[in-house]
């Protein structure tokens, strides 16, 4: 399941990456140092051959598509070998052709209506976007108090960095954070990530 893969993790890096030599990279030091995940997103050419050679060269990492706009993106992430896929916002025809194709998919939300309508799709994942912009953890709780008694899930993405992570973290329907910072940083960084993510992971 989604979720539990993402329990198993707790910091995604989100990605924006130029060329496949610099993606191969990144996520290899990515792996290297602890934190075996990315969304890499399509907003650069770059995006579909990375998520393709990535899949192929680590196996272990947990490589998902981002900025998932429409049913051909979504072709492509699942073409590609995408393990899921994100969006910015929340699309139902992306949603319904994401169910078709069995691939774990995840699209934003920021208010209460746009969480029952993804519910309505049988979405228990959801993007919280753009968090620090829409409120924050404030409105994040909000948000969760009136479906915490349904299992929903939440990656907040947005803002999220090293000084707030771990409050977000520490909100058990939080099943993971996107983290921006970690696009194309040091390994001591990641490292760091790592360390906290470890943190929070179930036993």
């Amino acid at each position: 399941m989604l979720s539990e893969q993402l329990e198993k993790i707790k910091i995604v890096p989100v990605l924006v990456l130029n060329t496949l030599d610099e993606g191969l990279a990144v996520c290899e030091q990515l792996c290297k140092n602890g934190l075996p995940a990315a969304e890499i997103t399509f907003r650069t050419a770059a995006a579909e051959p990375v998520i393709r050679e990535v899949s192929k060269r680590f196996p272990e990492m947990y490589v998902g598509a981002g900025t998932v706009l429409n049913i051909t993106d979504l072709h492509r992430a699942f073409d590609a070998g995408a393990k899921f896929a994100v969006a910015p916002g929340f699309n139902p025809k992306v949603v319904a052709e994401a169910v078709k194709c069995n691939l774990d998919f995840f699209p934003a939300v920021c208010t209460p209506s746009e969480v029952e309508q993804a519910m309505e799709f049988g979405c228990r994942m959801l993007k919280f976007f753009p968090a620090e912009a829409c409120g924050g953890i404030p409105m994040l709780k909000s948000i969760i108090a009136p479906y915490k008694h349904l299992g929903v899930k939440f990656m907040p993405t947005g803002g999220v960095k090293p000084v707030n992570v771990e409050s977000y973290l520490q909100i058990p329907e939080v099943a993971a954070v996107g983290g921006t910072w970690l696009n194309k940083c040091d390994d001591e960084t990641i490292r760091q990530a790592a360390a906290i993510a470890a943190k929070y992971i179930k036993k």
